[in-house]
């Protein structure tokens, strides 16, 4: 029993960090330095904002991930793939300059996800009040259950959080591969042996959120375990 006990484990933690793993692992086999690239990650994405006539779009370095910011209306791209000229900086810039397109265009799915995220960062504030008031409660009016059921709504709360990732990946998904994979292969960014390679990547970005939607549902598996 014992034995069966350890399996699960491992198995239930390599369900939840091994799709990290792999985003990690696939991105970093692609980030050695291209001297055949014409320019950087930057630079492909800059000029594909000036190509699509993005009006308003900007492209910067963040140290915050690689992303796209609606509200700021700015590609972000993270240090190693704004300045590096490797096919994972390429290929992330266009998956950014996707969800660019994705908002110039109004397409409901990236409006739907910003909703979302929106109601999700309000949610985890609430929740972690809830967390923190749970036990002050329980011990000033000494009653286990409202602490339980503090926490129970604490969770409820977090559980936003895993359903905003899991909308997230048909967004993430559209932007890979019905954007940014046919602007590099039909544009003639990238030569054909690359295109397997730059596909990785481009799976790589859009399952991103996948591995962070397992990882919400480890701590609040944690949580559940907890009031148990």
């Amino acid at each position: 029993m014992a034995f069966l006990g350890i399996v699960g484990v491992l198995l239930v933690l390599g369900l939840v960090y091994g799709p990290q793993f792999w985003v990690g692992h696939t991105l970093r086999r692609h980030s050695a330095e291209r001297p055949d690239f014409p320019g950087t990650g930057g630079e492909m994405a800059q000029h594909l904002v000036e190509r699509f006539e993005l009006s308003g779009v900007g492209v910067e370095m963040t140290d915050k991930g690689d992303h796209y910011d609606p509200e700021a209306r700015m590609v972000r791209l993270s240090q190693a793939n704004y300045q590096g000229a490797s096919l994972t900086a390429v290929a992330v810039a266009a998956h950014e300059v996707g969800h660019a397109l994705q908002h110039h265009r109004g397409e409901r799915g990236l409006a739907l996800r910003q909703k979302l995220v929106g109601l999700a960062m309000m949610t985890d504030r609430i929740a972690s009040v809830f967390f923190i008031a749970a036990p002050v409660l329980a011990v000033l009016l000494r009653a286990p259950a409202a602490m339980l059921g503090m926490a129970v709504i604490g969770i409820g709360l977090l559980g936003i959080r895993v359903v905003v990732h899991l909308v997230t990946l048909p967004v993430e998904y559209d932007a890979s591969f019905n954007k940014a994979l046919p602007i590099l292969r039909e544009g003639g960014y990238l030569a054909e042996d690359d295109i397997a390679g730059a596909r990785s990547v481009l799976k790589a970005a859009a399952f991103t959120y996948v591995a962070a939607a397992l990882t919400s549902l480890l701590n609040l598996a944690r949580w559940i375990r907890v009031l148990r």
